[in-house]
């Protein structure tokens, strides 16, 4: 179990840093901040409010829940921003918080997998929230890839 367990995670860990990460990354460097905030219609989410919410989401479920580290957290105005954060400021902060996320991982002693946490009001192991984490980080992914493609309209190459 001790080799399996590791590998979800080193596995887990390139997921976020090395596959999901770079491709919003390369999302986000082909749009204008106008194109990161505009939204569809008022219902859905922007760009720009997808990636504070993977930031809120990685920072509760990972550091705070898989690291035990303090973290503050109003995951509503995730979705409630409207100024235009800059595309720089908003690539940086998804780098620091997957780095910061990363360190939490790599620190991670697979034997502590079945532990149970208490996550944003889920009862829930250390294992599941970090796949949680990498489903979720997946489901916006795609989203951002959408929206980037309709703002573009060109293909993004993300699996040359």
């Amino acid at each position: 179990m001790t080799d399996t367990a590791k590998h979800f995670i080193e596995e887990s860990r390139e997921f976020l840093s090395d596959k999901y990460l770079p491709k919003i990354e390369r999302c986000l460097e082909q749009l204008t901040d106008e194109d990161i905030w505009w939204r569809p219609n008022e219902e859905s989410n922007c760009i720009g409010n997808l990636v504070l919410h993977l930031e809120g989401n990685v920072r509760e479920w990972i550091l705070g829940g898989v690291g035990a580290l303090p973290f503050e957290r109003v995951r509503q105005q995730e979705f409630d921003e409207r100024r235009m954060i800059s595309r720089a400021e908003l690539i940086e902060r998804l780098r620091k918080i997957v780095a910061e996320a990363d360190v939490v991982l790599a620190n991670t002693d697979a034997a502590i997998l079945t532990e149970r946490r208490q996550i944003q009001g889920r009862d829930v192991t250390v294992l599941r929230a970090i796949y949680h984490v990498v489903e979720h980080f997946s489901m916006h992914a795609g989203q951002i890839f959408m929206l980037t493609k309709m703002r573009t309209e060109r293909d993004l190459k993300l699996y040359l």
